[in-house]
């Protein structure tokens, strides 16, 4: 996926953000911190199956990254300036 989208490819990703809580959460829970799945599990309050789900499919979507992909334990997650605009367009569109 290209690190410049267009507009109608970030409203995309909003699309499949929102019709998965999951998503949503874990994207929201990591914000500007660097997470292990764990802590994104216990700071949400979803299951670890879950969150390791959504990191997966975000990740797919450029919006999240594993900055120790080599780590068989203790993997950190941060959000991408991608998954940070999209959290933000998110956001100020939740009152619409």
């Amino acid at each position: 996926m290209p690190s410049e989208l267009t507009e109608k490819e970030k409203w995309e990703i909003i699309g499949k953000i929102k019709v998965s809580p999951n998503k949503y959460k874990t994207l929201k829970t990591i914000e500007t911190e660097y997470l292990m799945p764990s802590e994104i599990a216990r700071y949400s309050g979803l299951r670890i199956t879950q969150v390791s789900n959504a990191l997966k499919n975000l990740k797919k979507d450029n919006l999240v990254v594993c900055i120790n992909e080599e780590a068989k334990k203790g993997r950190l997650y941060h959000n991408t300036e991608l998954g940070l605009e999209i959290l933000k367009m998110i956001e100020s569109n939740k009152n619409d």
